[in-house]
């Protein structure tokens, strides 16, 4: 289910397709995706969870980022978003740290704006980044590239 004005609901569904840990994912609308767990346990079929999660931050962050910097007549060539977690050694074995590296491409966007834009997408409009946050260190790492 999308959301909508009226519906701020999101639905999801998984659904076992093996003897393992292999999962199809399926939101409407959209294509399903493949979600299973490393050997032993899973056959590393499809993303595992923790892989979706780092996604899920690296997108959130990207649209806000694009929103913004459109909106302030920001011309973006190339975005790309790097995510890399780093886990707990005891159970439950989540990230600890998430470090992000931002590389925009724009012949007119400084790192001060950059910045800015960053601070918006933490404080009120990364709905992901909320609520890792305060549980997960997260560390971000802006590169802006002049053409």
């Amino acid at each position: 289910m999308k959301t909508t004005d009226k519906n701020k609901e999101l639905a999801a569904k998984i659904v076992l397709k093996n003897e393992k840990l292999l999962f199809k994912g399926i939101v409407d609308g959209n294509e399903p995706i493949m979600i299973d767990y490393i050997p032993p346990l899973g056959d590393g079929q499809g993303y595992t969870s923790l892989e979706l999660l780092l996604l899920s931050i690296s997108s959130c962050l990207g649209s806000a980022l694009l929103t913004f910097l459109r909106r302030m007549n920001k011309q973006i060539s190339h975005l790309e978003i790097k995510a890399n977690g780093l886990r707990r050694d005891e159970h439950p074995t989540g990230f600890k740290s998430i470090n992000i590296e931002i590389l925009l491409t724009s012949i007119n966007t400084n790192l001060s704006e950059l910045d800015r834009v960053l601070k918006l997408a933490e404080e009120t409009y990364c709905p992901v980044w909320a609520m890792l946050k305060g549980n997960v260190e997260i560390i971000i790492n802006p590169i802006i590239i002049s053409e």
